[in-house]
């Protein structure tokens, strides 16, 4: 039930956010180009009743073009084919991008996108605009004096509302240092304002130090920069008398494996990280030096704890670095490569698989932590939209307790 309600909430955010993330909760290190040459190699040696889907596929579509009374789109036709082969693969964790959505895909990946730094929904049906939710801190929205509530009405004089919430996006991003002119409605009143785009980053770590000297770190993803960042968040910490930490992973989708090392090797003493194990058979292994930081530490996860956020979880589980807390996390183990399509699109397939660093698989199995807290399905969807006060969260009290706070 948890996790059909927030499939469904992420749906929803992906379709109102300022961006389109079609990451998930995927280890996505590199893009490559399509195999092309050795498909080909492959198509000429085929067995003739392995192609039988190729004759069968020839058949529909040669059907279709003859028969068919209302005509279809044949780009539409390529989009669903490419769905088709990957679901075929019975592989949850593989993927199709679709060459319209592969920019937003890189922008997912770099945890930025060029805007105006908003975020808006459609709060109401009958709304005139859509309205503004959040504003970035630093933002040229910001700076140019836009609120939360304020509605956005117009981009460029088109009706936004008409122009649909995907379309209303794209308007408003572009390319750096242009401008975008949009219409604000406030208390009534509508106005025109011009901001300049810029490179707007994600707010990937929050941090803060609550009392007892506990440092609170939540990393909402494993993308570009959150090793960066996380290790930012420990030093400032530190710096400010954090004696001891809780990580909070509750949420996290993953993301690259570089960033998950970077992180675990500021943290953790000499020894393996992590092991990979590609579709060759070839194992390879990622080692921390002998630099760690020693101070206690919890991990708070949850049933949407994905990926990179599980092995992390079970590297500091492994090693004795730190206190797991909440409750049995996904158990995602495959990870992804993205091979770029001549028509622009892509797909992100399983190429292999991961191993902690005891060599221990998560596939189906997940981190079950040490200490175990059940929150009700009420308390999770709170924690979620992160409607819960530091001080009523059952999760992060526990995480404190097991420091000895």
């Amino acid at each position: 039930m948890k996790n059909s309600f927030l499939m469904k909430a992420l749906c929803v955010l992906l379709a109102i956010g300022v961006c389109l993330s079609m990451t998930g909760c995927y280890f996505k290190d590199i893009i490559l180009p399509s195999p092309q040459t050795t498909q080909a190699t492959a198509a000429a040696t085929e067995p003739l009743q392995d192609a039988s889907y190729h004759q069968k596929l020839d058949e529909i579509i040669g059907i279709l073009d003859q028969y068919y009374v209302d005509g279809y789109s044949t780009e539409e036709l390529g989009d669903y084919l490419a769905e088709a082969a990957i679901a075929a693969t019975g592989d949850r964790w593989s993927y199709y991008i679709s060459a319209e959505d592969y920019d937003a895909y890189l922008e997912s990946n770099a945890n930025a996108y060029v805007g105006i730094g908003v975020t808006i929904q459609l709060t109401n049906e009958d709304d005139p605009g859509f309205t503004i939710v959040s504003v970035n801190h630093n933002s040229p929205a910001e700076a140019a004096g836009l609120q939360i509530d304020d509605m956005i009405v117009a981009v460029e004089g088109e009706n936004a509302v008409a122009m649909g919430m995907t379309e209303a996006q794209h308007r408003v991003r572009g390319e750096e240092g242009t401008d975008i002119t949009i219409t604000i409605l406030r208390d009534g009143k509508e106005f025109d304002v011009t901001i300049t785009r810029q490179v707007i980053e994600y707010e990937v770590v929050v941090y803060e130090l609550l009392e007892n000297s506990v440092g609170y770190i939540k990393i909402n993803n494993f993308d570009t920069h959150s090793s960066r960042d996380s290790i930012a968040a420990i030093e400032d910490l530190i710096s400010q008398g954090a004696d001891s930490l809780v990580f909070d992973l509750r949420f996290n989708p993953g993301g690259m494996k570089h960033e998950l090392v970077a992180l675990l090797d500021y943290l953790l003493p000499e020894g393996a990280l992590f092991r990979s194990v590609d579709y060759k058979g070839q194992e390879e292994v990622d080692y921390s030096d002998e630099s760690c930081l020693e101070m206690p530490m919890a991990v708070l996860v949850n049933d949407d704890s994905y990926s990179a956020a599980e092995f992390f979880a079970a590297a500091m589980q492994e090693y004795e670095a730190g206190v797991i807390v909440g409750t049995k996390t996904c158990g995602k183990a495959n990870y992804q490569q993205t091979f770029r399509l001549s028509d622009g699109s892509a797909i992100a397939i399983s190429t292999g698989h991961y191993q902690t660093p005891k060599g221990v698989t998560l596939a189906d199995v997940g981190v079950t932590p040490d200490v175990i807290v059940e929150v009700d399905e009420a308390t999770y969807l709170d924690l979620y939209y992160e409607k819960v006060a530091r001080a009523d969260d059952a999760q992060l009290r526990a995480a404190i307790a097991a420091l000895g706070k």
